[in-house]
């Protein structure tokens, strides 16, 4: 059903058209836009170079000469949607330049007329006027194209000072309409009629008629007819003369079905090409139209429109059956005898359609969202010469039996089956197609990958879309003339190969499983010079690298680059586009991380084996293990074996090439007098049996202080280094002061080798005693010494004397 929204919409797709016409670029600046602003009147600062002013949807009630003689250069005027109740055209009379005016939808009832000459759209529509008030000065506005009329009734005088004007578009907006007085319409010289009843009114059928002879384009809306159809008035015996209309469309139409055939009947015999009836209900016969009646009129009916005539195309949208007791039979029969060469019967709940019983005209059948199956036009061998047949939102189900229905449609060549209910996944089930289709719409059905062996062999225009396909297989029969496939909105996985299409030119994948796309795609489908592939959950890793590549490769044929291309995983980089996703060579060429990796721990190991030579950490894991072993014997003697406490003041390491200057200097000035001071040499103070390393460390131990003899020679000897390691440990486990440092000669630099960075360190950092070569200054040197090693051992003079006996009898030497 129509209502006054529907009307609304073709007054402003006329409006909206025509302005485009008169000023496509007016810039921003001087539009002044101030509707829907619940003003009761014109504002007074619009700025004074505005050319669009819009004021609809307001409350303004009036309009005066002030509110408009300073906008000199105002083109556009939308005054619609207001509260104006009076019109005075010298209002305008200093707007010069004004083209386009729109006061629809007022109250506006009386009209002071002024001839606007420039005036191109004036739109009175859905006002209050009783009759048509067209003023003598309308008829000098010579170069208007769009007038917008209402009233409540039409008389013939109405027209005859616009009579002359060559328009493009009359809209007439009949509310309360009472009276028509016939042949009024004729004198109208117009394009476009558009004609809109209010709801609830009775149509006045000589207004079709004479619709029909003044304009080439007439669009009735909301034909109703509420009386009984008795006072029907019957259709003209003999045609208008210079009938112009070509196109007609009626939309709304609640009639009984006796007023249709009427109506009907009388555009078959016009020169009416083209006609379109929107949103028809038609009733049941009434009591003085029998079924008696109804079927005879049908059956008049298809003998008249199976006869040549001016009819071409015939288009029935959203038709509504309120008559329940008669032979749909004979209705379809007489669809499909018409002679005409399009058919449009959209949403109109049809369970079925014949087969014409001769060879029909038809080119085009339109039959979308109705209730047609797989019976339809199975072997119908009359649809010769149709090339079009949409059947698109109905109930088939079976791609085979739709197949053998276009087998004897020798012409046909689009076929539009998409949001149906197809399956097909039986490959033993042959399908036949007509050899001429070379575009084919199976898109929102539910069809698997066994369709490629259901395809017309010449097929150019394949569209799958939102089907349940995840594979196209291989070995198929060849479809060498397929050109554009769309497969978007299904379940690929991958790019599917050209193998079977050579001759493929546009692919759309978008929208379906796709990670990781094939890179390799345009290499077997060299001829595509578009692929669709955005919107699909790529996954960014290594093997995206390839198809990002391929993108530049490409020469933009990747469709919707980059925007459509975003990645789905991992969900740190969701949302990223594909052109901003990057990998270095490394991560993604596993045989070069592999050589990579390989090098870099060669390197590695050249590296810490240099250090370790360099450093000598071989001999200093040797001396870990040296201790360790130590510690370990040491830990598992019976207890009471072997004593930890302190028993010599200090060990002496040095070397054996400076053992006469310890033999006679050393020992004798430090173990004579009073405070005889207790010191631990190896000759005589290393246990027999026990290992020489062992010894050391028994010897520190046992020790307060360590005397390390510094020279060139020191630093030359291994044990020495040994003996050194071993009390540098014990300094830093035991946290003491126990190393003494004598320079007994200088030692140059470069003469202490890398190994020794520890006696480096602590000659560095530790104050050392020099041996002095003038005699004068040793007594202060022994003083220091002494000093240094002055402490109190404690009382265990049994055991140290015991001690003392064993080595003293034994003399154990090694080369130091």
């Amino acid at each position: 059903m129509s209502s006054p929204a529907n009307i609304y919409v073709f007054t402003c797709a006329f409006a909206f058209t025509l302005w485009n016409n008169i000023q496509p670029t007016v810039e921003k600046e001087f539009i002044a836009n101030c509707s829907s602003s619940l003003l009761t009147n014109v504002p007074k600062n619009i700025p004074v170079h505005t050319q669009v002013l819009d004021l609809s949807n307001n409350r303004i009630s009036g309009l005066s000469r002030s509110e408009f003689m300073y906008l000199s250069d105002l083109q556009v005027l939308n005054l619609s949607h207001n509260l104006i109740t009076v019109l005075d055209f010298s209002v305008f009379i200093f707007n010069e330049n004004l083209e386009y005016l729109d006061l629809s939808h007022n109250n506006i009832s009386k009209v002071c007329c002024l001839t606007l000459e420039y005036l191109r759209h004036l739109d009175l529509s859905f006002n209050k006027f009783t009759t048509l008030l067209l003023c003598q000065e309308f008829g000098n506005m010579f170069h208007l194209e769009y007038l917008g009329l209402s009233a409540m009734m039409i008389r013939r005088s109405d027209f005859r000072y616009i009579k002359h004007l060559q328009l493009h578009t009359v809209f007439l907006t009949l509310e309360n309409f009472s009276l028509y007085e016939p042949q009024s319409l004729t004198v109208l010289n117009t394009r476009n009629l558009h004609i809109a009843f209010a709801e609830n009114q009775n149509f006045s059928f000589p207004l079709l008629y004479d619709g029909m002879s003044a304009s080439e384009n007439l669009q009735i809306v909301n034909i109703r007819y509420s009386l009984s159809y008795k006072y029907f008035p019957s259709r003209p015996l003999m045609l208008p003369r210079k009938i112009k209309t070509t196109a007609l469309m009626l939309d709304t139409v609640d009639l009984q079905w006796a007023m249709i055939l009427q109506i009907f009947l009388f555009i078959w015999h016009s020169p009416v090409e083209h006609l379109t009836v929107r949103n028809l209900t038609f009733r049941g016969p009434v009591e003085e139209f029998t079924e008696h009646e109804f079927l005879p009129s049908l059956r008049s009916l298809g003998q008249i429109i199976s006869l040549d005539g001016s009819m071409k195309a015939l288009t029935l949208e959203h038709v509504h059956n309120k008559v329940y007791y008669f032979n749909q039979e004979i209705l379809y029969r007489q669809f499909s005898e018409m002679n005409i060469a399009s058919l449009t019967i959209y949403d109109a709940y049809m369970p079925h359609m014949l087969c014409p019983n001769r060879t029909s005209s038809f080119q085009y059948l339109n039959f979308s969202h109705n209730a047609l199956t797989d019976e339809l036009f199975q072997n119908c061998g009359t649809l010769m010469d149709l090339k079009i047949l949409i059947l698109q939102k109905n109930k088939f189900e079976s791609l085979p039996k739709v197949s053998f229905m276009t087998s004897p449609m020798k012409s046909l060549k689009y076929l539009d089956m998409s949001n149906n209910l197809l399956r097909h996944d039986r490959a033993d089930v042959q399908c036949q197609w007509a050899e001429s289709l070379t575009e084919l719409d199976l898109s929102s059905n539910q069809l698997v990958d066994a369709v490629f062996e259901c395809l017309p062999v010449n097929i150019k225009k394949l569209s799958l879309r939102n089907n349940q396909i995840s594979n196209v297989p291989r070995g198929v029969a060849e479809l060498k003339s397929l050109e554009e496939l769309n497969l978007a909105s299904n379940r690929l996985a991958d790019l599917p190969g050209c193998g079977g299409f050579p001759s493929l030119q546009l692919l759309n994948v978008e929208m379906n499983s796709i990670l990781s796309p094939s890179a390799h795609f345009f290499q077997s489908c060299p001829r595509v010079r578009e692929l669709q592939a955005g919107h699909n959950p790529f996954k960014c890793s290594c093997e995206l690298q390839d198809f990002i590549r391929l993108e530049r490769r490409s020469g933009g044929r990747l469709f919707g680059w980059p925007a459509a291309y975003v990645c789905e995983y991992p969900e740190g980089l969701r949302g990223t586009e594909l052109k901003d996703f990057h990998l270095s060579q490394l991560a993604c060429n596993t045989t070069l991380l592999l050589v990579t990796a390989l090098l870099l721990t060669l390197v590695l190991v050249a590296v810490v084996a240099f250090l370790c030579i360099y450093l000598d950490v071989p001999w200093y894991v040797r001396m870990m293990w040296q201790w360790t072993q130590t510690k370990r014997r040491a830990w598992h003697s019976p207890a009471g074996e072997e004593g930890t406490a302190l028993q010599f003041h200090a060990f002496i390491s040095y070397s054996e090439r400076d053992s006469l200057w310890v033999k006679n200097e050393l020992i004798p000035n430090l173990e004579k007098g009073e405070s005889c001071i207790q010191l631990c040499q190896h000759e005589r103070n290393f246990i027999p049996g026990k290992s020489i390393v062992e010894n050391i460390i028994n010897c520190i131990e046992k020790s307060y202080k360590s005397i390390f003899v510094l020279s060139p020679n020191f630093v030359q000897s291994e044990w020495c280094h040994y003996e050194l390691y071993f009390a540098h440990h014990k300094l830093f486990s035991e946290t003491s002061n126990s190393l003494i440092l004598i320079l007994l000669e200088p030692i140059p630099p470069y003469v202490i080798p890398a190994r020794y960075h520890k006696l480096k360190a602590l000659m560095a950092k530790r104050t050392y005693l020099e041996w002095p070569k003038e005699r004068s200054k040793r007594a202060l040197f022994w003083a220091n010494l002494r000093a240094a090693i002055n402490v109190n051992l404690p009382t265990s003079h049994e055991a140290n004397e015991e001690e003392s006996d064993v080595t003293s009898t034994s003399s154990i030497s090694y080369v130091n």
